[in-house]
């Protein structure tokens, strides 16, 4: 799905400039006629459906697997299939992709944690050139020649249907997959390779009309706006917005849920939409995706006969779905009256995640935002497998909230669940559950629809952690373990591994040993001076620019960091620190330490220590996770607020220069 602007670039590429073209007929683009030496010409045409558009396919699919490195040895592995098989190898790059990404992964594993310091990229580069090599032969010999043999058996059976006008009757396949979320599958996995192929030898693919259609959906919504009662007829004009134009199908998914019987008629003008086409001659040059009227408009071959015939099987498509569904609605006694958010719920439940478009026909957020009094719906949807802390820069407050609540999780009893934290431009949608300041919130959720977003202002001591895991035992389906959290030990370690930073390991506290000089008693000052929170930062970044770890320019970043979102972590701690885009005026990594006896009033929260932080390649987050567990125990803040020396304060915060 990602690629599919690669797919309407090759199909603009081939409407524009092919030898059949009314617009731009060009040689040296669409692959026809030779130069003035004879030879023929490569055009963009035949290179990018062959090679492109496979090896696109694979990285992609590779890189859902593994990250880069599964879309790098996806790629290569694909190169083999593409040179085995005479034809574009969509399927086999789908197949090849993941696969071998996956392969990779496993083997990884054997070796992980055991290669010496300063061989691990030798041994990771190598080791993919190796197995990608492998899995490219593999996939000449024997993927290319299998999917090729399988593609063309299914090109004879449209062929059969095609022949003998059956063409139609895929609808009882089509449209029921395409409510219970197999279309992409079917419209990607099968009809594109098919059509794709058929194009290039015709101009045109009836195939990229039968999935993509969208009078059957458009139909179903207009009978809801007509004969629906409640929130179904409410909001079935926006739908059919979304639908219609947007191209996004799986909004009219849930109103044939609400009323199974609605697929009746689905298939009905489905299979008249395909009919139409069929005896019209219409068809598509490259897949429409979205399916929105404009793709299939932008698309269709440019001849007036070409447009007629696929807005007529549109046409005929919504008349005919909207007439069986009228009959359907208006037979029925709750007139579409049933329960549309509990139809969105199984929808998304066949998914496997949120719909980013729910809003528009349910009024919810595509990812659950319990910022307020939704537990419920923090606890609601499948597995939670990774959760992750997002802040401004990724390296401060996430990583001290991330190192509390995965001790939390662990004591629970669910170690397998990676909590970890990133920087807000980093988010991808792969996070079950993610934690945010609440001023950071509107930046987070567009980046992760699928994900419950929780907003807390407290990182240390947030109620909302316990809301989190019971989240986690109810979606995972565990109980919470008889003892206590793991030891500290462990659990620095796993922060450090979860970060990106060092190792822990050999100091007594568990910190690591590479951290260095990151604190030493004259950066900790037992009796600040400030009062009030810019005065603090003032103190906290001078000890940072007196110790040569920042220039100036960082202490007004932390200023800068301070008005878009506070860095009050809770009990009684707030650190400091500077914007991402600040990173350059940091020369080592050092934190500063600041008590204020009295307290102090941080922009309306009390705060008794102040942690000036500026980390420079990660190095910071060992001592940061050391930071987290005391500030996340009461106990041990009374212990550091008892303190009377600075070497006191160092022995708590972890021996980080042994």
């Amino acid at each position: 799905m990602p690629n599919i602007g690669a797919f309407i670039a090759w199909g603009l590429i081939t409407a524009l400039f092919i030898e059949t073209s009314p617009f731009l007929p060009f040689g040296p683009i669409g692959g026809f006629g030779e130069d003035a030496e004879g030879v023929p010409y490569t055009g963009l045409v035949g290179p990018m459906i062959t090679y492109l558009l496979p090896l696109l396919i694979a990285y992609t699919g590779g890189r859902m697997i593994y990250d880069v490195r599964g879309g790098v040895v996806g790629a290569i592995a694909t190169a083999g299939v593409i040179v085995g098989a005479g034809i574009p190898m969509f399927i086999g790059a789908m197949i090849m992709g993941p696969l071998t990404a996956w392969l990779m992964k496993k083997i990884d594993g054997i070796w992980d944690g055991k290669i010496k310091p300063g061989f691990e990229m030798l041994v990771n580069n190598f080791s993919a050139g190796i197995f990608g090599a492998a899995m490219a032969i593999v996939g000449f010999f024997v993927v290319g020649p299998a999917v090729t043999v399988f593609s063309n058996a299914a090109a004879r059976v449209v062929d059969f249907l095609v022949a003998n006008n059956l063409l139609p009757l895929t609808s009882i396949l089509i449209e029921p997959a395409k409510v219970l979320f197999l279309n992409n599958a079917i419209n990607h996995g099968i009809l594109t390779p098919l059509g794709t192929t058929q194009a290039l030898e015709q101009g045109k693919s009836i195939l990229f009309l039968l999935e993509a259609n969208p009078g059957p959906g458009l139909g179903i919504l207009l009978a809801y706006m007509v004969f629906g009662r409640g929130t179904a007829r409410a909001s079935a004009p926006g739908a059919a917005l979304i639908h219609f134009v947007g191209g996004i199908h799986e909004i009219y998914f849930p109103y044939v849920l609400m009323k199974p019987a609605l697929i009746l008629a689905v298939i009905a003008g489905g299979a008249s939409g395909v009919l139409t086409f069929t005896v019209l001659g219409a068809g598509l040059q490259a897949p429409a995706a979205p399916g929105s009227i404009i793709a299939l408009m932008a698309q269709t071959p440019p001849a007036v006969g070409n447009y007629l015939g696929v807005l007529s099987g549109v046409a005929v498509a919504t008349v005919v779905t909207f007439l069986v569904a009228a009959v359907i609605l208006k037979a029925s006694k709750d007139k579409g009256e049933g329960d549309l958010a509990e139809a969105t719920t199984r929808m998304e439940a066949m998914k496997g995640k949120k719909s980013s478009v729910s809003s528009a026909i349910v009024g919810t957020s595509g990812g659950a935002d319990t910022g307020g009094d939704s537990a419920r719906a923090l606890a609601e949807g499948g597995p939670v497998r990774h959760i992750v802390f997002a802040c401004d820069a990724g390296m401060g407050s996430s990583a001290m909230g991330a190192s509390v609540l995965r001790n939390k999780v662990k004591a629970a009893g669910f170690g397998d669940v990676k909590v970890t934290n990133a920087a807000i431009a980093n988010l991808t949608d792969d996070f079950d559950i993610v934690v945010t300041h609440q001023d950071l919130a509107t930046r987070a959720r567009p980046k992760v629809p699928s994900a419950s977003v929780v907003t807390v202002d407290n990182f240390m001591g947030s109620p909302r952690y316990e809301e989190i895991v019971e989240a986690v035992q109810q979606r995972n389906g565990a109980t919470v373990p008889a003892g206590g959290a793991p030891a500290e030990g462990t659990a620095a370690a796993g922060t450090a591994a979860a970060t990106g930073g060092p190792a822990a390991g050999g100091g007594a506290d568990g910190v690591a040993e590479s951290a260095g000089a990151i604190l030493t008693t004259e950066r900790i000052v037992m009796d600040g001076g400030a009062q009030n929170a810019e005065q603090a930062i003032d103190e906290a970044g001078g000890l940072l620019v007196a110790a040569g770890a920042v220039t100036d320019a960082y202490v007004v970043s932390m200023h800068e960091r301070e008005q878009s979102v506070s860095t009050f972590m809770g009990n009684g701690l707030a650190i400091p620190h500077g914007t991402n885009a600040a990173k350059d005026s940091i020369r080592s990594s050092a934190l500063s330490v600041v008590r204020y006896p009295d307290g102090l009033d941080w922009n309306g929260k009390p705060v008794t220590w102040v942690i000036g932080i500026a980390g420079k390649d990660n190095e910071h987050l060992a001592i940061l996770s050391r930071v987290a567990k005391i500030f996340g125990n009461k106990e041990k803040v009374r212990q550091l607020d008892r303190a009377r020396t600075a070497d006191e304060v160092l022995e708590l915060l972890g021996k980080v220069n042994d």
